[in-house]
């Protein structure tokens, strides 16, 4: 804070220095070294220069760092406007000094406790700007230093036609004459007259535009889905929203959100190596017969086109369109957000492409690129066998939504088997403090969250997640600080116990009670439950842990324990701890049984509610109960036992008065 205020004074004070000495507004561009790339071009510019000479301005100066990463073609008149306007006084948009005055458009991003100004697509930087000096004619001029070189969109040398300041129908009529590399869109264009939506591309104001290119209308069918609602899904009215400033993974309402087909898009960017991508993502969260729910996403090919009505942004496909099996969306994305993907694929996974696109249906969960970079998961890929395993368990036979999991986890766990045999995915549902939703699933050992979730395939969805599922990467004790559903568990060992599930030297075998667990605890023995997670009873709790944790040469699965009703006597750190396994669907003596796992400890079956969870130094099966013994919590020489005990009676309490009174009352009437 201090640096700040200092700052602002030095830069107070030069100002005021400058005002006094009568420098002119030229001269402070002069002698800024920082700002010589963009002087240079005014130097050059005798229009440039006699406006700054002699007129009222204001100028938005990129840096030089800004100029060396810019690659395309600028004029020094698109970063002049002929009206002196401060930070606080700029509206919605400046007219440039540019042939035609095309618009600048000025955007405001709130970060922190003040907004962050853009100028098109640039950012000005505050401490660099509002610098207010008089040129020599007396008239006000205001200076703003941006990260940016501005772009106007300009004719090429050979247009038979001039073109200034065009709104976005001019703009993809003569798209031809136009600067914007080798990019076409004629297709589009013919899609809209055919449509007769070409009043929409000309309507006044300021509209963001998504316009697919020439090569996103293969294959051949793909232009016949461009309809009137897939060209309104590409429009978002009344915003200009550059690339810079997109808010992040935000929906924005397109012109095809109505009452029966609502369609959003957002804007995400993914890094690869030193290069960054933008992407934008249609969601189509309420289809219809002819448009499919779910998300469709495409790069921008190339951003930031302002028009006389608002922005442009080429993409590499239509939106909204849902045309590709899962087999194709690899391939068309080969170097999109997931490649590493596809490269181990093509690389070590045999005919997985060929076997997963002939389901009827599939829901295929893809690592990112990111998610590749992880040293256990190189080690995996050679083993092509192992590979194929973990492959299958991305597979799901069936479409999952998000929806669908947030519905029926209101309901129950929701859990899925994949097309590695027994193996299942778990989902959970996290609500953060803005009330948005965040899907995680488990799968293996792994918790991964899904970035870019719903992706519309004609056989069925596609998500990406931020981790390889089935490679495990945590030990037993990170697991547990990281597993949304084993938060209780890992707070009631935080006291000491869970320090040694860190080391790598030896192997656990953990049977971790899931939250739910624990909640059913506190509801059934509010004061043992109470009393077990108060701090002063953290060596009752270590007593719990220990029988739930087996520590031996080696980690079990639960399908090393199914011994068919052979009892296992496996060693603990308290005492043995003996259990009997089962796999089956139904059992008379525990109602309403869910299929999968369950273990008979102290005479009475738990269900193991997701087994085999791999971590690098052992395994964890979460269990639906504690391994819980009355007399584990004793207080003030008084045992857990009589604890529930007096729960248990004190229960009971009502029905015995009532019962004594009824027999008293019989007696005397006898």
């Amino acid at each position: 804070m201090k640096f700040k205020i200092m700052l602002g004074v030095v830069l107070t004070t030069t100002l005021l220095i400058a005002v006094a000495n009568g420098m002119t507004l030229e001269e402070k561009i002069r002698d800024d070294s920082d700002l010589s790339q963009f002087y240079s071009l005014l130097e050059r510019n005798p229009i440039a220069l006699a406006t700054l000479r002699y007129r009222p301005l204001t100028i938005f100066a990129p840096t030089n760092q800004a100029f060396q990463r810019f690659k395309g073609n600028t004029s020094v008149l698109y970063h002049i406007s002929t009206v002196a306007r401060t930070l606080d006084h700029l509206g919605s948009q400046v007219l440039a000094d540019l042939d035609g005055n095309p618009p600048l458009y000025v955007t405001r991003k709130r970060v922190g406790k003040q907004d962050d100004i853009y100028i098109n697509h640039a950012l000005i930087l505050r401490s660099r700007s509002n610098v207010q000096l008089q040129n020599k004619e007396g008239k006000k001029q205001v200076l703003h230093v941006i990260d940016d070189v501005l772009e106007p969109l300009t004719m090429k040398p050979t247009a038979p036609v001039e073109i200034y300041n065009p709104d976005a129908w001019q703009f993809l009529t003569h798209s031809e004459s136009l600067e914007i590399g080798t990019h076409r869109v004629r297709s589009f264009r013919q899609r809209i007259i055919m449509n007769k939506k070409d009043k929409l591309y000309s309507e006044a104001g300021g509209h963001t535009f998504f316009v697919p290119v020439e090569e996103g209308f293969k294959p051949s069918p793909r232009p016949d889905l461009i309809d009137k609602k897939v060209i309104d899904g590409h429009v978002i009215p009344n915003k200009v929203i550059f690339t810079s400033s997109a808010a992040i993974e935000e929906p924005y309402y397109t012109l095809a959100f109505e009452d029966n087909l609502k369609v959003t898009v957002s804007f995400f960017t993914q890094h690869a190596g030193k290069e960054t991508k933008t992407y934008v993502k249609s969601n189509t969260v309420i289809g219809d017969s002819k448009h499919s729910a779910g998300v469709v996403m495409a790069e921008i090919v190339k951003a930031n086109i302002p028009v006389k009505n608002g922005v442009m942004h080429l993409i590499y496909r239509p939106l909204m369109v849902v045309d590709n099996s899962v087999k194709q969306f690899l391939e068309e994305n080969e170097a999109g957000p997931f490649y590493k993907f596809y490269e181990a694929i093509v690389d070590h996974g045999g005919d997985f492409i060929d076997h997963i696109n002939k389901l009827g249906e599939v829901t295929l969960f893809v690592p990112s690129n990111e998610a590749w970079e992880n040293a256990e998961v190189k080690n995996v890929v050679s083993n092509k066998q192992k590979f194929r395993e973990i492959l299958n368990m991305h597979v799901v036979p069936q479409r999952i939504t998000t929806n669908k999991i947030k519905s029926d986890i209101v309901h129950k766990i929701f859990q899925v088997p994949t097309l590695a045999g027994r193996r299942f995915l778990y989902f959970n549902a996290i609500t953060n403090d803005n009330d948005n939703i965040t899907v995680t699933v488990e799968g293996g050992g792994v918790n991964a969250t899904l970035e870019i979730p719903d992706i519309a395939v004609t056989n069925g969805f596609v998500h990406i997640i931020d981790h390889v599922l089935g490679i495990p990467y945590a030990t037993v004790q990170e697991k547990l600080a990281t597993d949304p559903m084993l938060n209780a568990t890992n707070l009631l060992g935080s006291r000491g116990f869970n320090a040694q599930l860190n080391d790598t030297q030896r192997r656990f075998t953990y049977f971790v009670p899931r939250d739910y667990a624990w909640n059913r605890l506190q509801i059934d023995y509010p004061s043992l439950h109470k009393k077990l997670f108060m701090r002063d009873f953290a060596y009752h709790a270590r007593n719990v842990l220990e029988r739930h944790l087996v520590i031996a040469d080696r980690a079990f699965t639960m399908a090393d324990l199914n011994k068919k009703n052979e009892t296992i006597i496996l060693p603990t750190q308290r005492d043995s701890l003996k259990i009997r396994v089962k796999e089956e669907d139904k059992d008379d003596d525990y109602q309403n049984l869910q299929s999968g796992y369950y273990i008979y400890w102290n005479q009475k079956w738990i269900h193991v509610f997701r087994p085999d969870v791999e971590c690098t130094n052992g395994i964890i099966h979460v269990i639906d109960t504690p391994l819980l013994e009355e007399a584990d919590v004793t207080v003030a020489g008084v045992s857990t036992a009589t604890t529930l005990t007096t729960t248990t009676i004190s229960s009971a309490l009502p029905f015995m008065t009532t019962l004594v009174f009824t027999l008293i009352a019989r007696m005397c009437f006898m």
